[in-house]
């Protein structure tokens, strides 16, 4: 039941045709892991707090250092040095205090995976590498949660529900080892400041939507956007029978 401060709080969200206070409610008894406290994770985390989402697990080993302030949002100057998933920790606390707020300062591994993700209901992929990419993806396979994921460098972006348990292709069906090869970073080929910010705003809309019922989440598509000509596209994707990651779920 939600309380006078509560319903004053997320009093726009909870006008909403078909989300109400139901929806609120399953937003406020939600976990979520974060997975990158960087361009994608810092809007992510604090939208997701300002919703309502009642807890979130941040998780990033890595440091804020001065070239991140140009697109990570919930870092400052006085953060630089600090652990980035603590920085954000104390953003989203100033946001919103009732939010609860788990720091996780190592990086994640196939090792490591199972036992956080039994405490979500919901894991956000705002990482910057395959090699993580890969393990979440079949983590989240086994634990039976759904995977919102995003990537974006230069002026383009992708964006993805993977969801296979429930129909649908993973991670895996559209992209395989080896492709990070190939792949651009920001480091190397830069990012336009707001389009990390406009991509990770997506993604917490995505995990809104899944958490409390709302809309049609892009479960089974991909969102593929270049904000240099605000051509955006949706293509449909299908689950790979031979995938070595999905393959095995009766659909």
């Amino acid at each position: 039941m939600l309380d006078d401060e509560q319903l004053l709080r997320y009093s726009r969200q909870i006008l909403l045709h078909d989300f109400d206070v139901a929806g609120q409610e399953r937003l406020l008894a939600a976990r979520v892991l974060i997975v990158g406290l960087g361009g994608l994770g810092c809007p992510a985390a604090l939208y997701l707090a300002a919703a309502g989402v009642g807890t979130l697990l941040l998780a990033d080993d890595d440091v804020v250092e001065l070239s991140n302030l140009q697109r990570q949002i919930a870092h400052g100057d006085a953060d630089i040095g600090d652990n980035k998933a603590r920085s954000a920790a104390a953003s989203v606390a100033a946001l919103n205090p009732a939010t609860r707020v788990e720091v996780i300062d190592e990086r994640l591994a196939e090792h490591n995976l199972p036992a956080l993700l039994a405490r979500a209901d919901l894991v956000l992929d705002a990482t910057d590498n395959y090699a993580t990419r890969f393990a979440l993806n079949r983590a989240c396979i086994a634990a039976r949660l759904p995977l919102v994921s995003a990537a974006a460098v230069r002026s383009e972006a992708q964006l993805a529900v993977f969801d296979p348990v429930r129909g649908g292709p993973c991670y895996r069906c559209l992209y395989t080892p080896g492709d990070e090869d190939t792949a651009l970073n920001c480091a190397e080929s830069g990012v336009l400041a707001p389009l990390v910010g406009v991509v990770g705003s997506m993604q917490a809309l995505e995990t809104l939507k899944l958490l409390s019922g709302y809309g049609e989440p892009l479960t089974g598509a991909l969102l593929v956007m270049d904000f240099a000509t605000m051509d955006i596209r949706r293509l449909a994707l299908h689950a790979k029978a031979d995938c070595p990651d999905c393959s095995h779920i009766e659909r």
